[in-house]
């Protein structure tokens, strides 16, 4: 069983991995880069300098020029490296969301096929994506945001509740259970989550509608295409064991 699991998993990540990193080659990533010119672009130029003659002020801004430099992250090259590093942390992604809908689907106890799948994926999907991103959506790089911790633990809670939420609709009895379902779903936004300092943002503001979308479209395909490809695979693999 674990080995048939492991297989379908790595099967099913690497159809994942040719998938999403196509699609954000088309989508996500060309605004992605739009935003971060206009991060880049952010720097007040029209700032005084430093009077050149005030060796002081010429230390602490040079010195501080240097500790931006220092502090900046290595990230990879526009192009080849940069797709690269995509689809490689794309495959890391579609194995582990593989294998945690086929433990769901195993712990489940029902059949698994790409049915079955396909609706694990597309549960997933609002659980861990859509409803969350009602409070949190994606944001560009240069987006004002809050705590990260807070943003994290909202993030998490949110899509944990959320996923009780429709297991409790989708196998729940009893309509007092489904109601139950419904409040879970409907509990983290009454809670809110947390506020950015302001909305205030170097890049136009149809980027970030643009993104929002793309975004929900490529985490769309990464579960659905998960769930069922990971189905379908263990199917076949059971059938042959």
């Amino acid at each position: 069983m674990f080995k048939t699991i492991l297989l379908s998993a790595l099967g099913a990540g690497v159809a994942v991995c040719i998938a999403i990193t196509v699609v954000q080659t088309f989508t996500t990533e060309p605004l992605i880069l739009h935003a971060e010119a206009f991060e880049g672009g952010s720097h007040d130029h029209a700032a005084p300098a430093p009077d050149p003659g005030d060796a002081a002020a010429a230390h602490t801004h040079d010195g501080a020029v240097d500790a931006v430099t220092e502090a900046e992250e290595w990230s990879p090259a526009d192009g080849v490296e940069r797709t690269l590093f995509t689809a490689l942390a794309n495959l890391v992604i579609g194995v582990a969301a593989s294998l945690i809908l086929l433990g769901l689907m195993v712990l489940s106890g029902r059949s698994i096929d790409v049915r079955t799948g396909l609706l694990w994926g597309a549960g997933a999907f609002v659980a861990v994506s859509l409803l969350p991103s009602l409070g949190l959506p994606p944001e560009l790089p240069g987006t004002p945001a809050g705590d990260i911790l807070e943003r994290q633990t909202w993030w998490i809670g949110t899509a944990i509740v959320s996923g009780l939420g429709i297991a409790l609709i989708a196998f729940g009895g009893h309509w007092v259970v489904k109601l139950g379902g419904l409040v879970l779903l409907v509990l983290p936004h009454v809670i809110g989550a947390p506020v950015p300092p302001s909305h205030d943002v170097a890049y136009p503001g149809a980027l970030a509608g643009e993104f929002v979308i793309a975004s929900l479209v490529v985490s769309a395909v990464l579960w659905s295409l998960s769930g069922a490809a990971a189905g379908w695979l263990f199917e076949r693999l059971s059938r042959a064991a």
